[in-house]
């Protein structure tokens, strides 16, 4: 079902398939080479027939699968034939698409489970402030349970916050529903300067679209749930859209975590009759923070990339030395970041960090023996103060 909802989500529109001519045992030669990911396949035959798609049949004849195997290079040469004509002799080198534990992650019925889940209120009215805090998702990346266990558990916990409002608008009017996307929702390829390219099974493309149609999910979702619904999304350090030679980047914004729900911003205004009471937030050019006021309570919004571990309010406190920096008057900064759930409060300041999304960093339990405790963090807030905090796993 994990997988099944992870190509659903990442389908996309392509043309119709074209069948290529088929190639024949007959009158060929050939020969094949496998080492470990690399292979080689010599193919002699007439004229036009020792081509790719000979060596493609070749590698399956052998019991591999054509699909995991491109072609990375080639050399041609010609031969004399029995009869005396001239032939061809093509050498096609291989390269596995797909290493082991890399295989494509196959996925049917996503769309429908994320479009068969309704939740049950209409837009009601208060003065209470639902906040769902997410993040660290990390999709294409091969740790733990990897993309498609990442993206079922998103989904799940998404839905499952959507139960905890119905609940808690028993207790709390509830009429503004916040989301908040705090970064590091693809792995992306520039975070680490190309390392950590083998342990990311998703590209670029479909990491992304993987972020953007969670986000579309989670617009749907909650959309019909507040009088007022707002999304908000900062830069993390793995969205980074370009890095020179690993370390210099473009704008601070420029992120495929912020752009994400930039897209789907523009595909709530297709339809305004669902979506026009719903507003999004990223930071401004060359930002990376965004304050956003939730049911009287002012929200800073980060990724948490910016300051050491345990120096939140440090940080916080010379962000808001800056007169021109909205962090001078928030009430509640929310970051992710760190992989874990922390809580901690400062006079009536709070700080909130939900855990990752990924199950696990592998490089992190090597060194240190733990994996991790996934899910995300919903409160309740109104008027600066943020007292009913859960965390939905």
């Amino acid at each position: 079902m994990r997988n099944e909802l992870l190509q659903q989500l990442l389908e996309k529109p392509v043309g119709p398939a074209i069948q290529s001519r088929q190639a024949t045992e007959q009158d060929m030669t050939k020969q094949i080479e496998i080492n470990g990911d690399e292979a080689s396949v010599t193919v002699k035959a007439a004229p036009g027939e020792a081509d790719e798609s000979a060596a493609r049949f070749y590698l399956e004849a052998k019991g591999e699968n054509p699909d995991e195997w491109e072609v990375t290079g080639f050399r041609s040469g010609e031969w004399t034939m029995a009869n005396g004509e001239t032939g061809v002799s093509n050498r096609y080198s291989f390269k596995r698409i797909s290493a082991p534990g890399r295989l494509p992650v196959p996925v049917d019925e996503l769309v429908e489970l994320v479009q068969d889940y309704t939740p049950v209120l209409n837009r009601p009215e208060g003065s209470h402030g639902f906040l769902v805090l997410l993040g660290d998702m990390q999709f294409g990346k091969i740790d733990g349970d990897g993309p498609s266990g990442t993206l079922a558990r998103t989904i799940d916990c998404l839905n499952k916050a959507a139960d905890r409002l119905v609940a808690y608008s028993e207790m709390f009017d509830i009429g503004h529903v916040h989301v908040a996307w705090l970064g590091d929702h693809i792995e992306g390829f520039e975070s680490q300067g190309g390392s950590n390219v083998w342990r990311t099974q998703l590209t670029l493309n479909e990491q992304i679209r993987l972020t953007r149609r969670v986000m579309l999910h989670a617009l749907r979702l909650f959309a019909p749930m507040g009088a007022k619904v707002t999304m908000a999304a900062v830069p993390g350090n793995h969205g980074e859209a370009v890095r020179f030679n690993g370390k210099g980047v473009t704008r601070y914004d420029d992120s495929h975590d912020t752009e994400s729900l930039i897209a789907v911003a523009d595909a709530a205004q297709l339809n305004p009759e669902a979506f026009g009471h719903v507003e999004f937030f990223v930071p401004t050019t060359d930002e990376l923070t965004v304050l956003v006021e939730v049911a009287g309570t002012k929200i800073a919004h980060a990724h948490g990339h910016s300051w050491r571990p345990g120096k939140h309010f440090d940080w916080w406190r010379g962000q808001a030395f800056n007169k021109a920096s909205a962090m001078h008057v928030a009430d509640l900064l929310v970051a992710g970041h760190l992989h874990h759930e922390f809580i901690d409060s400062d006079t009536d300041r709070q700080f909130i960090q939900p855990p990752a999304m990924e199950s696990e960093s592998t490089w992190w339990r090597h060194a240190k023996g733990t994996g991790g405790a996934p899910g995300l963090i919903v409160a309740v807030t109104k008027d600066g103060l943020t007292d009913i905090k859960e965390v939905v796993r």
